[in-house]
């Protein structure tokens, strides 16, 4: 087996992970690994753009107040104003790095704010709609120039290492993690000083999602295997409007799209959502998505429509150029035809109890932006602060590991992977039936709408299915389906027990048996020994 050591661990290659990696490159050696291509994840997607004060017109007040609304009351203010603070610096750095923000025609020294639902000003900076891309393709590039930091691609994680689970007494660390590489099927061991997961969602844990196939919620799973607190995790996000087409796959519509005037209107013509929200297509997602769930089983309908045909073509394809050319490709023009859309599992709000700076209740290990919970978005996320989290977070965790980590320098030797009594399997089709079966189980029952009865029938299956996976993993010599498997069933599971844990409706959790909201906000916790159980 290999093994390599670095100074400094970022598990993930997206906004938050390439972050960190630029700001720890000025201090030591830096190891990104990437599960595929660095840019393939939800970073690279997002079209949105980055919510951030700089209208002379809005304040951070603002900001903070519509953030703890759309968070149905359950985000910490004092870290929901941090990382509201922390963002026009992170602005500055990216423009510096060569990312440019549109400006308004005319008016170079004015940015061309967007808006989008749950925000009360425009605040939203892009780059055309495909923001993250732009960002992204920089970052990329200023990570590959650099020497001091080492991509690697086709990296996928198995295991953090503790010096606990490796035999070592003394106050439990993180000292790095065991790597399949896909390219060769080898099993790499990398020692770090300082690991930082940046490993993004889980959106794969259902069928329908706008996430790309690396979101298996890995950095999630990993840290509750390791014995992490785990928060939040019933709120997963449905975006409202993903293209409904035979041929695209995870394609998103913008909110943006919304934020310009689109309204959502059933398969008979009729707009619907001012039945469900004063605000109307400008609602939050939590209530856009349940409202046409609610349409769409109301009347049997596949999907609904989003609708900016009164908008003109030139605003079109001037405002959205790759979304107009991406659904003309589907046969869709923006400026006559109405767009189907339905929901589908979009972000995850909870995650790995984190701190601002990336601090984990375990030292060593730092998280940072999806995978993370902060407290920035309560039960429901509001839209643009994503790729916000991550720029602030992702910066403010190398800035504290920067600080620390000569102090934490070890000389820790990882040992090899064990392969066991373990043989290659020829019994691949078991992977796939239960990775189906998992993603099915968790879109009927654990979906937008939840009741106590469903969760305890997905509960019962996805236990019976755990069980068969830790067999099968004993069993068989470790392939990256089998990894990804292991991971969306944990996830799964931690989602569904958190989901029995509250009894309420808030937010992006919505239960049949318990419509109200509790009069107190709580968090939930789930935190187990190192392995977790079956039960």
């Amino acid at each position: 087996m290999n093994t390599h050591s670095y100074d400094f661990l970022v598990i993930g290659s997206g906004l938050a992970g390439l972050t960190a990696a630029l700001e720890l490159s000025k201090q030591g050696r830096v190891l990104v690994a990437c599960k595929k291509e660095a840019s393939d994840g939800n970073s690279f997607y997002a079209q949105g753009g980055v919510a951030c004060v700089i209208d002379p017109n809005d304040t951070v007040e603002s900001h903070v107040a519509d953030t703890i609304s759309t968070g149905c009351g359950l985000g910490s203010p004092e870290v929901i104003e941090q990382i509201i603070r922390g963002g026009y610096d992170r602005i500055a750095e990216l423009e510096n790095l060569g990312i440019k923000f549109e400006r308004r025609k005319g008016k170079k020294n004015e940015y061309d704010l967007g808006q989008e639902g749950g925000h009360s000003h425009r605040r939203v900076l892009h780059a055309g709609d495909i923001t993250g891309q732009e960002m992204m393709e920089v970052l990329i590039a200023r990570v590959h120039e650099n020497k001091n930091i080492t991509l690697h691609e086709n990296l996928l994680a198995i295991s953090l290492v503790t010096t606990n689970w490796i035999g070592l007494e003394g106050e439990n660390r993180c000292v790095g993690a065991y790597f399949l590489d896909k390219t060769t099927d080898q099993i790499l061991a990398i020692h770090a000083t300082c690991t930082v997961l940046a490993t993004g969602g889980l959106g794969k844990v259902y069928p329908y999602t706008s996430n790309p196939d690396v979101a298996t919620g890995d950095g999630v799973a990993m840290a509750w295997r390791a014995g992490l607190p785990i928060r939040n995790m019933e709120f997963v996000q449905f975006h409202p409007t993903c293209l409904f087409h035979p041929n695209a796959k995870s394609f998103l519509i913008s909110e943006a799209v919304r934020g310009e005037g689109a309204q959502l209107v059933d398969m008979r013509g009729h707009p619907f959502m001012e039945e469900f929200d004063p605000r109307g297509s400008l609602a939050t997602r939590d209530v856009t998505a349940r409202a046409i769930d609610h349409i769409m089983k109301k009347h049997g309908d596949p999907y609904v429509y989003l609708d900016i045909t009164h908008r003109s073509e030139k605003f079109l394809r001037d405002r959205f150029p790759n979304l107009y050319a991406a659904c003309l490709r589907f046969g869709i023009n923006m400026a006559t035809d109405r767009i189907p859309v339905v929901p589908a599992a979009h972000y995850s709000c909870g995650g790995v109890v984190a701190e601002v700076n990336g601090t984990t209740e375990l030292p060593g290990l730092y998280a940072c932006g999806e995978v993370a919970s902060t407290g920035l978005h309560g039960a429901n996320r509001l839209a643009s602060n994503s790729l916000l989290e991550a720029l602030v977070c992702g910066h403010a965790a190398a800035i504290e590991i920067s600080r620390v980590w000569k102090s934490l320098q070890n000389e820790v030797q990882i040992p090899g992977w064990k392969l066991g009594q373990a043989v290659p399997s020829d019994e691949a089709v078991v992977v796939e039936h239960n990775w189906n079966e998992v993603r099915t189980a968790m879109w009927d029952y654990v979906g937008i709408v939840r009741t106590e009865r469903r969760l305890a029938r997905a509960r019962r299956r996805i236990r019976n299915l755990r069980e068969e996976i830790k067999h099968y993993y004993g069993a068989y010599l470790i392939t990256a389906d089998l990894l990804e498997l292991r991971n969306i069933a944990d996830v799964a599971d931690l989602i569904i027990r958190s989901a029995q844990q509250r009894k309420e409706s808030r937010g992006l959790h919505y239960m049949a048996d318990y419509p109200e909201r509790a009069e107190h906000a709580i968090d939930t916790l789930i935190q187990d020994p190192p392995g977790g159980p079956l039960t």
